[in-house]
């Protein structure tokens, strides 16, 4: 097989077509782009999982005098109620799952919610005895919180047990709903990316109808007729590829680490080695996807 043909082949095919090539380049481009974003998306919720679900606590909260009467018919938390939890929480049957508790009164409450909504116009109106008293329990397995939520529920004095798991599971769950929504749209993307390299490999085997005759009658197989057409789709699709990769490491080292990681640095994020790690997979993807459409597109237009 002489590759030099080949190749000039596949050179003439792309001038020839280069509006439609840059068309690929461009459709590639952005779906797998899209491709990426889920895939790092996906990671960063993993990781964040795992960073914020053993940070996670059980808040006992007390009742207070604004509580409502139907759960705290007594009103406030006396202290007995206090002495109460506390030796259930340092008992022998809730202390082997206990790795550290403390307790935070109404003037703490106040002090962490004027820092948390300090520029809200509601924590003007709020006041130290409208706010519980507290709780905070971390579990040395916070899949245990049950245990925790269990022996206190229902407790005298005792407004209510939360899971802070269940407000990170409402985060994670718009997080993963977000994530489908861009694997969707890149899917749609890429199937678009499919057909419009189908598409320019047919126009480009019918302007060279002549050609390809003569080949035919010099003996020439399937595949080496066909095979720069598969490459003319494939450098398409790697460009694309490489572009994307590009523009998803730009993505992670300007936006993700430096700008969400200095803002947020109470959390870790995606670096610079998941993008990395994801380019070989992208190149893959658009290669062999174009390969793909424009083998198929060959077998079945190419008559001659």
């Amino acid at each position: 097989m002489r590759f030099s043909f080949v190749f000039s082949e596949m050179g003439i095919a792309i001038r020839r077509n280069l509006s439609m090539i840059v068309s690929v380049i461009l459709v590639t481009f952005i779906s797998l782009t899209f491709v990426g974003t889920a895939g790092l998306l996906q990671q960063q919720i993993g990781s964040m999982k795992t960073y914020w679900y053993d940070k996670a606590q059980v808040a006992i909260y007390l009742c207070t005098k604004t509580s409502p009467q139907e759960i705290c018919p007594q009103g406030e938390a006396s202290k007995d109620v206090q002495g109460t939890i506390t030796e259930r929480l340092e008992s022998a049957t809730l202390a082997p799952y206990i790795e550290q508790y403390y307790f935070e009164n109404h003037q703490q409450a106040f002090e962490t919610f004027q820092k948390e909504f300090k520029d809200n116009s509601v924590a003007k109106y709020v006041t130290p005895e409208q706010l519980n008293e507290t709780f905070w329990v971390n579990l040395k397995d916070p899949n245990q919180a049950p245990i925790i939520i269990e022996s206190f529920n229902g407790l005298a004095g005792v407004e209510e047990v939360k899971d802070q798991r269940t407000y990170l599971d409402q985060i994670f769950s718009m997080l993963n709903i977000a994530s489908l929504a861009a694997i969707s749209i890149a899917g749609l993307m890429l199937f678009s990316a499919a057909l419009l390299i189908s598409t320019t490999i047919r126009l480009s085997a019918v302007m060279r109808r002549r050609e390809i005759g003569i080949m035919r009658l010099v003996g020439a197989s399937n595949f080496y007729i066909q095979l720069p057409f598969i490459l003319e789709g494939v450098v398409a699709g790697v460009i694309g590829s490489l572009l994307s990769g590009a523009a998803i490491i730009g993505i992670v080292q300007f936006f993700v680490q430096g700008f969400l990681a200095t803002q947020l640095p109470f959390t870790t994020f995606v670096g610079l080695g998941d993008a990395l790690a994801l380019l070989p997979g992208l190149v893959l993807v658009g290669a062999g996807l174009a390969a793909i459409a424009a083998a198929s597109s060959i077998r079945r237009y190419l008559r001659v």
